[in-house]
């Protein structure tokens, strides 16, 4: 299957977290921020983002949904553009000077963070509201219950299967973790394993594993449980099968993506920032469906990834009011169709949703997922940080020998301790 959005898109995935700054430093840069207010002198009517949008193509979407907001609310909006893994230690930086943006899109995952320090407005304040938002995106861009950071649109990972292997096979597409063992291992054959999937040591093995843990109805608070345990031990199972590469340890997302497009697997695990990248190879008929469940009928739950747009606390009311109607404005449900169509994400509102359904029929399962899917950092907020390293650790333990109970409560330890 080739799918077809209105314009070209370009890879966009669950970024992995940068460096972990301890909470101490950032506590003390932003309030110090928020105590003292802004000290740079601002043109009144010229208001900045900080994004992560320096692929020239994303930075000319934003460019263009920035222009159309600035000529509905009267003002210039300016962007300003750094790599993703530098976007916290800048927003820092700029803390520190008292020079901080305006809006700062954080990814969902770090946003916690910089919220916990006491460096963001509560986006109600300024008048936004949550109705038709799906919880677990309220969730993605809330902490501890105050919603600080907007979404436009969404990511989530699915099954993407070769129909021409599955044909061929007489093989159905699998909805159960049964169906899955077994569909894999049927389609294990020569140099083709039957399925790929990213058990890295890093946020991607992690973002990976979400799935099959919290759908088995595993918790990230209690890692060595009984549900968590199964879910790793599936994993295991897949790999003594012979139906995953022993390579998967190592294998990013974008590695995993690489070995479908080979013909090296004949399903996998991913997300829709592959999407353009496998609309490349024409002769490659791939279509997508949910992530298999341990029972029929229970709820496959994903991982959200993407950015939220934040309004941080520069001390002046006046202007956060303003970044407040930018922010929705970006974030209301035309703009958030215009860059989920461009680039292939989910929007988060959903009546946006729906129409998106419409316009990217062929990637419908991808929304359904993202209906069901849950924020990384809804349950333990800036602490997610310590659980996705632990989780990376038990992993590589228990995918090359080591027991997935041993693994595991060697990461509930880690991620209690800190060590």
């Amino acid at each position: 299957m080739t799918a077809h959005p209105p314009v070209a898109a370009h890879h966009l995935r669950a970024r992995p977290r940068s460096a972990v700054i301890p909470l101490a430093a950032v506590c003390a840069l932003v309030l110090g921020t928020a105590l003292t207010g802004c000290a740079q002198q601002r043109d009144g009517d010229v208001y900045t983002v900080m994004n992560s949008s320096t692929d020239e193509t994303y930075h000319r979407w934003d460019a263009e949904a920035m222009a159309r907001c600035g000529e509905r609310l009267g003002v210039t909006i300016e962007q300003q553009s750094v790599p993703a893994s530098q976007v916290m230690t800048k927003a820092l930086r700029m803390a520190s000077s008292k020079s901080l943006p305006d809006i700062v899109q954080f990814d969902a995952s770090e946003m916690p963070t910089f919220a916990e320090a006491g460096g963001l407005v509560d986006l109600r304040t300024l008048g936004l509201e949550t109705e038709g938002i799906p919880e677990g995106i309220v969730d993605f861009g809330s902490y501890e219950g105050t919603y600080y950071g907007a979404a436009r649109s969404v990511n989530t990972l699915a099954l993407f299967y070769n129909k021409d292997i599955l044909d061929a096979a007489g093989a159905e597409v699998p909805a159960t973790w049964d169906e899955l063992r077994q569909t894999a291992k049927k389609l294990t054959q020569g140099k083709r394993y039957g399925l790929a999937l990213s058990a890295g040591g890093a946020e991607d093995g992690v973002f990976q594993f979400t799935p099959f843990m919290w759908s088995n109805g595993g918790d990230e608070r209690d890692l060595d449980s009984p549900e968590v345990v199964e879910a790793l031990d599936y994993w295991k199972a897949l790999l003594e099968d012979g139906s995953l590469s022993k390579s998967t340890v190592n294998w990013t997302q974008a590695d995993v993506n690489d070995q479908f497009m080979a013909g090296n697997a004949a399903m996998m695990i991913n997300g829709p920032w592959q999407v353009e990248t496998l609309n490349t190879k024409k002769s490659l008929n791939w279509e997508i469906a949910r992530i298999p469940v341990p029972e029929r009928g229970a709820d496959s739950v994903g991982p959200l990834g993407g950015a939220v747009l934040t309004v941080p606390d520069t001390g002046d009311p006046g202007r956060q009011k303003t970044a407040g109607r930018i922010v929705a404005c970006m974030a209301g449900e035309e703009e958030q169709l215009t860059y989920a169509l461009n680039s292939w994400m989910v929007p988060a509102h959903g009546e946006a949703a729906a129409q998106w359904r419409e316009q990217v029929p062929e990637l419908d399962a991808l929304a359904d997922q993202v209906a069901a899917a849950r924020s990384r950092t809804a349950q333990l907020g800036a602490g997610w940080s310590g659980v996705s390293l632990a989780l990376q650790s038990a992993f590589q333990s228990a995918l090359t020998g080591q027991s997935s109970e041993a693994a595991l409560k060697r990461a509930q330890q880690r991620a209690t301790s800190g060590n």
